[in-house]
């Protein structure tokens, strides 16, 4: 964030408040050298309802610091099916159930974006009513592990296109993959990087994918491999320290949109629904 805030002037800066884990090396620079950062600008501290300034978007937050809107978005808050099926995951007492989630809208065109939420906090979120509503465009939770993304979640926004800030070996693994396949209405997911925890039996073909390895492996295998162990003694990741490249979303008014992939140029354009 410091290197981000030194090439690109950032007026200002919206969060969940302050860390709740323990402070560690890892950590420290959120109580140390970010409140430097957002001292010199304008810093809120998000809470559920609240909207933030943008000129022709409407951006509500609709999570932040644990708690979620209680009152549904115009046109949402009819009961969620997927309800009935869900089984509770493992506390999360981590920053990830604090994050900031937010619903874009620009004209008729939506899109939500909610950090890195845990499937019980999706679960709090989304149930027993949908509060959200449909979405166009959904950013999958949490590099797309299977400790976010529920079906709770990602069914009942029904996105038409799905973008995975995914790693080679974070996030991709089968169990969230299954649920964003059969989210219903799908078209299409794009990826960041491939991902090997996702072998050529839950990955999308390579023109929807933005990043490989400096050096890919000759064949990609069908079964996608276990995730390593973490810790001091893991083995490295793959290398990619040559270009980095994006995936741009390109939206009009009236719903439409386009998602380009900057490594091969390929685009797709979804219509209006």
């Amino acid at each position: 964030m410091e290197y981000v805030a030194s090439r690109i002037p950032i007026k200002h800066f919206v969060d969940h408040g302050a860390l709740v884990e323990p402070v560690t090396p890892g950590n420290a620079f959120v109580n140390d050298g970010y409140p430097k950062l957002y001292a010199k600008t304008t810093h809120t501290v998000a809470k559920p309802g609240d909207k933030i300034a943008l000129t022709g978007i409407d951006w509500r937050i609709v999570e932040s610091a644990g708690q979620h809107i209680t009152s549904a978005l115009p046109g949402a808050g009819k009961a969620n099916p997927s309800c009935a099926e869900y089984k509770a995951g493992m506390p999360d007492p981590s920053e990830n159930a604090q994050s900031v989630g937010s619903i874009l809208t620009f004209g008729k065109f939506r899109a939500a974006h909610l950090g890195d939420l845990t499937w019980n906090k999706e679960f709090e979120l989304m149930c027993p009513n949908n509060p959200i509503g449909t979405v166009d465009l959904f950013i999958v939770s949490h590099h797309g592990q299977a400790i976010s993304n529920s079906p709770q979640l990602v069914h009942a926004l029904r996105p038409r296109v799905m973008v995975m800030n995914n790693g080679t070996r974070k996030g991709g693994q089968p169990d969230a993959m299954k649920v964003l396949h059969t989210s219903p209405g799908v078209e299409d997911l794009w990826q960041m990087h491939f991902s090997l925890l996702s072998g050529q039996e839950y990955t999308v073909p390579g023109m929807f994918i933005a990043n490989t390895t400096d050096e890919p492996p000759a064949s990609l295998p069908v079964a996608p491999i276990a995730a390593p162990a973490t810790g001091p003694g893991a083995p490295p990741p793959p290398s990619h320290n040559g270009p980095a490249y994006w995936i741009k979303i390109s939206a009009s008014e009236d719903g439409s949109f386009t998602v380009t992939n900057a490594r091969n140029g390929f685009s797709k354009t979804y219509a209006k629904r």
